[in-house]
């Protein structure tokens, strides 16, 4: 066949955007252009690529396939890339990672520490939720992916590294904030604001409910974490709450965590990846990071229980 890498390139940037005319720009190309190496490929391949359904862009089934085919053959390239890098000497490339929303305040801290080792590498970070990680896990968009809660009916491979606990939070004019010792039961006769469906945290939380016969008559639903914590701030209710989320909170006195019996919720933080995925070098070299180096991670999410460190403290 003769299908040329450009055509490959401007035929993902369609799928990507479900536009010609975003994908022009993208590409720095006129739409007739995209056009006419769309139609070409379609010609080469004797099949359709796209169809519209009113004004919205579809990929056909062939699409799909074709998709699925670029997707391999580009990995395999940046791959040869990566480890024509590595020869050299030193390790160059992009690591994609997804990582539910959660994770996305202790995310960033341990990819810095990953690239102290290896600066030429470069992130892309997608912050999404369970449900959606899960997807891009089954359509296999990333290199890696952080989450807890691995789901057990997909063939996966998982590397668990780091305990996520989640905490009940209120704010410090909280009545429960007086008191020394709580129960789960304790915070039953309050509002909870919970995460949307498909979030990770209250899969985790209403999963515990259920073991402890822990019913919240009285919850609201916060599509974000940080609109969660705005919530609680502003006193509509009390929430759970992983404590890497909301660790400058604490520290800093805006909010308190609740002394309950049960709590913390402990989850671990799980790398992971589709069993027989062949990972990149950059991939190999973040998973190796993140077998070798629990010492160093251990330390840096210390930096997340909720206290003002002491340089902070002393100024």
């Amino acid at each position: 066949m003769r299908i040329t890498l450009r055509q490959l390139q401007i035929f993902r940037a369609v799928c990507e955007s479900r536009s010609y005319s975003r994908a022009a720009e993208e590409m720095a190309l006129t739409q007739p252009a995209v056009s006419l190496q769309i139609r070409q490929l379609e010609e080469l391949i004797d099949q359709p690529l796209f169809e519209y359904v009113g004004k919205k862009l579809y990929l056909t089934e062939a699409a799909e396939a074709l998709m699925r085919a670029s997707a391999d053959l580009f990995g395999r390239l940046e791959s040869l890339d990566m480890q024509l890098s590595d020869l050299r000497g030193s390790l160059k490339g992009q690591l994609r990672l997804a990582v539910e929303s959660s994770a996305k305040y202790f995310v960033p801290h341990l990819f810095a520490a990953f690239r102290r080792q290896h600066p030429e590498v470069s992130l892309q970070l997608t912050v999404v939720n369970r449900a959606q990680v899960i997807k891009r896990l089954g359509d296999n968009r990333d290199d890696l992916v952080i989450m807890s809660l691995v789901p057990q009916d997909m063939a996966l491979e998982f590397l668990p590294f780091l305990n996520n606990p989640i905490v009940a939070v209120a704010p410090p004019e909280h009545p429960l904030c007086h008191l020394a010792r709580l129960s789960l039961g304790d915070l039953t006769d309050y509002p909870l604001l919970v995460r949307e469906p498909g979030s990770g945290t209250r899969k985790a939380c209403e999963e515990y409910f259920q073991q402890k016969r822990a019913h919240f008559a009285q919850t609201v639903e916060v599509t974000s974490l940080d609109a969660q914590k705005e919530s609680v701030l502003a006193g509509l209710g009390l929430a759970l709450l992983p404590r890497h989320g909301v660790n400058l909170e604490l520290a800093t006195g805006l909010l308190r965590e609740l002394p309950v019996e049960e709590l913390p919720l402990y989850r671990s933080w799980c790398l992971v990846h589709a069993k027989g995925k062949r990972l990149s070098p950059v991939a190999q070299a973040f998973q190796t990071f993140i077998r070798e180096e629990r010492a160093q991670i251990s330390a840096l999410a210390g930096r997340f229980a909720g206290k003002i460190p002491e340089k902070t403290a002393a100024n």
